[in-house]
């Protein structure tokens, strides 16, 4: 079965410019999506629309817009840019998020905790107040978290991580819950070791990846793409009954334990 296209739908994807957040935009945008990343850098969004022009279709487009998710100034222009190929909003995968240096709780920096909690968990609630009005104005929507496997699985060392993932799967859920019955869906990923820009600083002949494969049953690691392809599933018609859940793409690993990051603690 084919998927239905995505052709006058717009997208915003938030961490757009590399790794998941770039593969779910080339995706959407090939199936006829009208796209917009978001970021930090311009550099990388300026890049990743370049690649991703090439694979547009169907009506598809790309753009991008330089922001912040922990600003509200910030997510309320980038939501105003995703409007303005169609008029409307209709999907956000909030991927924008990430970790920092592993460390015990004992030994935790304070100030590194809130920093975060507030790029993982604020920046996810602002990307969904703000596109929330906008699929309200539409008759509906998709909403799509990014969480983790560490979100769900002990990760001992990832401190405000794992914290900040769960917090998002919990929003997820009570806000499927809040707009049901306003036909929008809000749903989540758990993806396990994706091989990402980020991961690609753990070493493959190190202690900690292999700790990764051993607890992985399909034995090897994701990729961007593994992510991408259920993320444009969430947003079709297709998953139209779909809300409310948290889906982990981690080829198993969530049957197992997490990964030992010991090696990285001093």
């Amino acid at each position: 079965m084919s998927l239905e296209l995505l052709t006058g739908k717009s997208v915003l994807v938030t961490g757009g410019g590399t790794g998941i957040g770039k593969a779910c935009a080339k995706q959407l945008a090939a199936d006829g999506a009208a796209v917009t990343i978001t970021g930090r850098t311009e550099a990388s969004l300026q890049a990743a629309c370049e690649e991703i022009n090439a694979t547009v279709d169907h009506g598809g487009s790309i753009q991008y817009v330089c922001g912040d998710v922990t600003n509200e100034d910030d997510v309320q222009r980038m939501i105003a840019k995703a409007c303005e190929p169609t008029g409307g909003l209709s999907a956000c995968v909030a991927n924008a998020g990430g970790g920092g240096m592993p460390m015990a709780y004992g030994d935790v920096d304070t100030e590194e905790f809130k920093r975060v909690l507030d790029l993982n968990v604020i920046g996810t609630m602002l990307c969904m107040k703000h596109s929330i009005r906008k699929m309200l104005e539409a008759g509906g929507g998709s909403f799509v978290g990014m969480s983790s496997l560490a979100g769900h699985v002990t990760h001992p060392y990832f401190h405000a991580y794992t914290a900040g993932k769960a917090g998002i799967e919990a929003m997820v859920k009570n806000a499927a819950d809040e707009y049901g019955a306003k036909n929008i869906r809000f749903n989540a990923i758990r993806p396990g070791f994706i091989a990402t820009e980020i991961m690609s600083h753990i070493p493959r002949d190190s202690d900690v990846y292999k700790s990764y494969i051993d607890n992985t049953p399909m034995n090897d690691v994701g990729y961007p793409e593994d992510i991408a392809h259920l993320a444009r599933f969430l947003i079709g018609s297709e998953a139209r009954w779909i809300t409310g859940q948290v889906i982990n793409v981690d080829g198993g690993h969530c049957l197992r334990r997490g990964p030992d990051f010991s090696s990285f603690v001093g």
